[in-house]
């Protein structure tokens, strides 16, 4: 669907970092990147979203959506407290950045630097 994705909610702007629609489960997915280690907060931004985009954009016959919130690192206890009586569809991972692509992918997907630059630009605008 996009990056950026803008949504208006109560007359205010919102942009959802990345936003899916998965075929095969035929529910929407809303990622949320984080350059930091999670926070509890982040919990209740991702639960907006989801209801937000269940109401605005999910269809009848469309499966809840599913959020996600990929950050630098987590600490488990927090994450899961975080999620604990939360009824959405909504996990919390991390990621690891690797230099260890095929050499025939390498020229054409970004580097690590430029993965990294552009996260800090999303988090830098939000």
């Amino acid at each position: 669907m996009g990056s950026q994705y803008h949504l208006e909610v109560g007359n205010e702007d919102f942009y959802i970092d990345l936003l899916f629609y998965h075929l095969r489960l035929r529910c929407y997915i809303v990622i949320d990147l984080k350059i930091e280690e999670f926070k509890p907060e982040f919990s209740g931004k991702m639960n907006f979203y989801v209801s937000a985009v269940d109401d605005l954009l999910r269809h009848p016959d469309d499966q809840p959506t599913i959020g996600i919130i990929l950050c630098k690192s987590k600490n488990k206890v927090i994450a899961e407290y975080s999620l604990r009586d939360m009824h959405k569809p909504i996990s919390v991972s991390t990621y690891q950045m690797r230099n260890n692509l095929p050499e025939s992918l390498q020229g054409n997907l970004p580097t690590i630097e430029q993965l990294e630059a552009e996260l800090e630009t999303v988090s830098i605008e939000q």
